[in-house]
């Protein structure tokens, strides 16, 4: 693996009381986590409803330098590049499932002054995401079914990110879903470098030790 990747780590709030996003969140940052990854789902593309970028926006008057990461979970993201860039988004992470024209949403994307990360599903082969790579500056590999909190790891989806960092070393690589002390280790060596985890970190007992333990187990990967 490349020295210059970073591990990150990004909890997901969706499994927060989201009641108190706010607080929610600005303790997970004090915890050590590294950006803010943000579900949003439109009823459509996922059957869940979560939330859009009017939420998105009041948080970001109240954490004000976070890196925020909208994972968009949508029908037609090319529909919520502008509002999410004007909330304050720094990467706009978005399914290529259902989007015909997928160059053209990173470019739309870029545009705005955002990241691009492209997001497949687990029955999505990697191959499809490779058409797109050259504008992107993330690769979500969902080792769920996206759209709940909680599920069971998939632990087959790891050739999909070992084939991803065999040929782009140097590409941000990120794992979501089911992942936590359990799953990290098989996440950090089969190359994936940005990690979120929603239940794992959200219900631990220590949230900055387990953000440790995520972070320590990919800088050891990294560092072989």
């Amino acid at each position: 693996m490349s020295r210059s990747l970073k591990a990150l780590i990004g909890p997901s709030i969706l499994n927060a009381d989201l009641s108190k996003l706010y607080e929610e969140s600005q303790k997970l940052l004090d915890n050590g986590a590294d950006y803010l990854h943000l579900d949003v789902m439109d009823g459509h593309f996922v059957p869940n409803l979560t939330f859009g970028h009017p939420v998105v926006k009041c948080l970001r008057k109240k954490i004000k330098d976070a890196f925020f990461e909208t994972h968009m979970m949508v029908s037609k993201p090319e529909q919520w590049i502008a509002p999410m860039a004007d909330a304050g988004v720094n990467q706009y992470t978005f399914h290529i499932e259902p989007v015909t024209n997928v160059e053209d949403v990173c470019r739309k994307i870029k545009e705005h002054g955002m990241k691009v990360g492209v997001a497949i599903k687990p029955g999505t082969p990697v191959s499809e995401v490779e058409k797109c790579i050259s504008l992107a500056d993330m690769v979500l590999i969902m080792t769920v079914e996206p759209g709940f909190g909680g599920q069971k790891f998939m632990e087959d989806q790891m050739t999909k990110v070992r084939y991803l960092r065999d040929h782009y070393p140097t590409m941000d690589i990120e794992v979501d879903g089911g992942v936590g002390p359990s799953t990290i280790e098989c996440c950090a060596t089969a190359g994936a470098n940005m990690i979120v985890s929603g239940t794992a970190v959200i219900g631990a007992p220590d949230q900055a030790a387990t953000i440790k333990l995520l972070r320590d187990t990919v800088v050891q990967a990294i560092n072989k």
